[in-house]
């Protein structure tokens, strides 16, 4: 058993399979998942685990070259808008509504137990060299 870092096998794997230039959605328990990329359900119950500790954690495995988050966030939920905007480099805003449509290109989807309003991100993958 892994002692380190990710320990779900499922998203574990996942993030071994992907590469530069993919996508991944960390979302809210409420965010519309559409068919076709891959989706690991953490969601446990309202809340765990969090929106923050499992970007955090993401974070701490993943090379990435920015994200696109909904510009409704800053008004909606300006918690995750601070940490967004602390955290993902750079970070576009977009209408929430087009954010959900670029969900069906992604190739992972993460679902946390968020029960916040707009708490999802789209990253692009990077290199490490």
């Amino acid at each position: 058993m892994k002692k380190t870092g990710i320990l779900n096998r499922h998203l574990s794997g996942a993030l071994a399979e992907l590469g530069h230039g993919d996508t991944v959605l960390i979302c809210d328990a409420g965010m519309p998942i559409p068919p076709g990329p891959r989706v690991v359900d953490l969601a446990f119950r309202a809340g765990v685990p969090s929106f923050a500790e499992v970007l955090d954690g993401l974070l701490a495995e993943l090379v990435t070259e920015g994200g696109t988050a909904a510009e409704e966030v800053r008004e909606a939920n300006p918690a995750t808008a601070a940490l967004l905007t602390s955290h993902v480099t750079p970070l576009t805003l977009i209408p929430h509504e087009e954010l959900k449509l670029r969900t069906a290109g992604a190739r992972l989807v993460i679902r946390t137990g968020e029960a916040t309003p707009y708490a999802n991100v789209l990253l692009r993958c990077g290199v490490f060299f």
